[in-house]
């Protein structure tokens, strides 16, 4: 059998292809099982939050900006009585602060820094 190298390279590029499309089908798929792995403490409470997760985020890396190390939505006295509480690392890596979001009206319960011994 006679085959041309034309040939032969749209096998060659067709073969690449697929290969590539099976590599973004693995990493789509494992970044939904890293999305999904990232719930949260809490988050069968959401559905009573008028605040959002993304906004209570927002708000409290506006009160002490940084990283948010975790999160969680408790059922805690002050405010309306569910609140997002957020650990935040500072942005220069030393100490964390601990951010609380009321779930209904976003105003900031708490910011202050962790102690030793952390909830």
């Amino acid at each position: 059998m006679i085959t041309s190298k034309k040939h032969v390279g749209g096998i060659a590029r067709s073969c690449r292809s697929v290969h590539l499309r099976g590599i973004a089908v693995v990493a789509l798929t494992s970044l939904g099982m890293l999305t999904a792995a990232h719930a949260y403490t809490g988050e069968e409470l959401e559905k009573d939050a008028k605040i959002s997760l993304a906004q209570a985020r927002g708000i409290a890396l506006k009160a002490h900006p940084g990283k948010i190390t975790d999160q969680e939505l408790e059922r805690e006295a002050g405010g309306s009585g569910l609140r997002y509480s957020f650990d935040i690392r500072n942005r220069k890596g030393k100490g964390t602060q601990e951010v609380g979001v009321d779930a209904t009206t976003g105003a900031v319960l708490e910011n202050k820094t962790e102690g030793p011994n952390p909830d």
